[in-house]
């Protein structure tokens, strides 16, 4: 019987990171369901991984704030650019924002991987239990049995089933009586009600939104899709909205009244795509005509441009969403260790954590972050 220093449970971006900063004196295995490490980070961001943004912030995510601060305080944004450029991982920055892999998410895959060498790897094992008899841990895989003194649960979230995403995560942390919160969709589009299916008609066109939800207000580029509506700014949107409504400003640039004036057509004076300007028009019940010529009353009803109230219906699910929501709750963690605070030696990090970022890399700096505090600590 061979029993291990440290098991770990996924390969993931927080697994590997995790695994690479613990000493090679400890004996170490890891535990993956998918025939390859890292499957999301080889996806995520068209093939080159949205690894984190330009500026990280507690605000840029839906999370303990302690936790939070904690974590990052200890491996920040410019601690994780440094261990890339010190392994040679070429960044290269997009929009004036978000650091993506210049070549291939292939090159942070090699280097936490080259980092977690020292780690038995056992692949295409599924986690059926894990326990504890006395001080040891006891992991029940549908291949094999593994002992471990200390045991890190980064199993991820449910979104991406096809690359063999589950909740088996949550599923070990109730287990043990750790209370968690059940995982939903987030970083993904919103569906819509009848009101706003004429948005659907503008399947493939997008513009730049401001978003509001509740006191958060998302600005990115919003898309307009079949199944209503998508792009950054719903995303991102799509992590603080639960039920109720959201409002939509598009035109975050300009001022409506000053744009509705003289002789212009109402759908050209409007600096949107056509179709879109006609639509948005007709959706407030408002004539296209000359601007000279518009009534006090539309004018009033064209404010909704700048704050357009809604309620979507729901969300696109599980199968188009980015990441999880939900978790391991975070009063049951230790902030500074990511330890259990009920259950010795047991730890948990990355998405498997109540902790979600808002679309731009704000995931997987979580996810590093989390892991290399684990490490550490451990």
């Amino acid at each position: 019987m061979k029993k291990y220093d440290v098991v770990i449970l996924g390969a993931g971006a927080s697994g590997l990171m995790c695994a690479g900063n613990i000493s090679p004196k400890k004996s170490l295995a890891i535990v993956e369901g998918n025939t390859q490490v890292a499957r999301k980070v080889k996806i995520s961001g068209g093939g080159k991984c949205n690894i984190t943004n330009i500026e990280v912030k507690v605000s840029n995510y839906d999370g303990d704030v302690e936790l939070l601060k904690s974590v990052f305080k200890r491996f920040n944004k410019e601690k994780l650019l440094r261990f890339l450029e010190r392994n040679k991982v070429e960044l290269e920055l997009r929009k004036g924002r978000y650091y993506f892999c210049k070549k291939s998410s292939d090159d942070i895959i090699e280097l936490l991987t080259r980092n977690a060498k020292h780690a038995e790897l056992f692949l295409d094992e599924k986690i059926v239990s894990a326990t504890k008899e006395g001080e040891d841990f006891v992991i029940q895989t549908h291949q094999r049995t593994l002992y471990a003194q200390k045991l890190v649960v980064a199993t991820g979230g449910k979104s991406f089933a096809q690359l063999g995403a589950t909740d088996v995560g949550l599923r070990v942390a109730e287990s043990f009586g750790i209370e968690t919160k059940k995982f939903t969709p987030a970083l993904v589009g919103l569906t819509l009600q009848k009101e706003q299916f004429w948005m659907k008609e503008l399947s493939g066109l997008s513009c730049y939104v401001h978003i509001k939800v509740g006191e958060k207000i998302l600005q990115e580029e919003m898309l307009f899709a079949h199944k209503g509506i998508s792009g950054p700014a719903v995303l991102s949107a799509s992590l603080y909205w639960e039920k109720g409504e959201i409002s939509i400003n598009f035109l975050p640039a300009h001022k409506i009244q000053e744009l509705i004036q003289g002789k212009k057509m109402l759908s050209s004076a409007i600096p949107l795509p056509k179709r879109l300007a006609k639509a948005l028009i007709q959706a407030l019940d408002v004539e296209d005509k000359e601007c000279s010529k518009l009534t006090k009353q539309e004018r009033e009803k064209l404010k909704s441009l700048h704050n357009y109230i809604f309620s979507p219906a729901g969300s696109f699910g599980f199968t188009k969403a980015e990441v999880s929501k939900g978790g391991v709750v975070s009063e049951e963690i230790n902030p500074k260790t990511l330890e259990s605070k009920k259950i010795k030696n047991l730890y948990f990090i990355g998405e498997v954590v109540d902790v979600t970022g808002e679309l731009g890399g704000y995931n997987f700096q979580w996810a590093f972050s989390s892991g290399f505090v684990c490490a550490k600590s451990i």
